[in-house]
């Protein structure tokens, strides 16, 4: 593994505040796994950028069935209500724009809209994919091949997401 040290900050010579502040929205409105981490205790190794990410990774992967889905759900649909009426957090509002997903026209926003309801009522959580990198053409293409997935199959993506979505967040920081 490179070592990639963080731009705007250095975890390890943080107060337990200032360290939950800046990492609490890494997860989606879960600042328990920033508190879990410092709780834990911090140390340099922890100002590389993949040592941080795998920590922050491991304790979502070894959290509790319900944390987990918490956290699965804590996370915006894509293209959705809350998207339109402008309730993104600033990280999830850029992410969802770098894939022109805010550039829809009128027939795929039905699409998204169509699919995220029927994801949900389905898997009892919403979509959860990773979208840098790709376009609004490629996210409604992987979401049209994984409603066909099983409820398990599904779970354990979306946990994988939102471990890439840590990872693309700590990047910028």
């Amino acid at each position: 593994m490179s070592t990639t040290t963080f731009q705007s900050c250095t975890p390890s010579q943080m107060s337990r505040e200032q360290f939950i502040s800046t990492f609490a929205d890494i997860y989606e409105h879960s600042a328990w796994i920033a508190e879990q981490i410092f709780d834990r205790g911090i140390a340099t190794g922890d100002n590389d950028i993949l040592t941080l990410h795998a920590r922050m990774a491991k304790i979502l992967l070894e959290s509790d069935t319900q944390s987990q889905l918490d956290l699965i759900n804590a996370h915006p649909d894509l293209a959705g209500k809350a998207a339109v009426a402008g309730e993104l957090t600033e990280a999830s509002t850029s992410e969802q724009a770098s894939a022109g997903i805010n550039e829809c026209n009128a027939e795929e926003f039905t699409r998204f809209t169509m699919l995220n309801d029927a994801y949900t009522t389905q898997f009892g959580f919403p979509f959860i994919m990773a979208v840098k990198g790709s376009d609004r053409h490629q996210i409604l293409a992987a979401f049209e091949e994984r409603i066909h997935h099983s409820p398990e199959q599904e779970f354990q993506r979306a946990l994988a997401e939102i471990n890439k979505i840590a990872r693309f967040r700590l990047e910028i920081m």
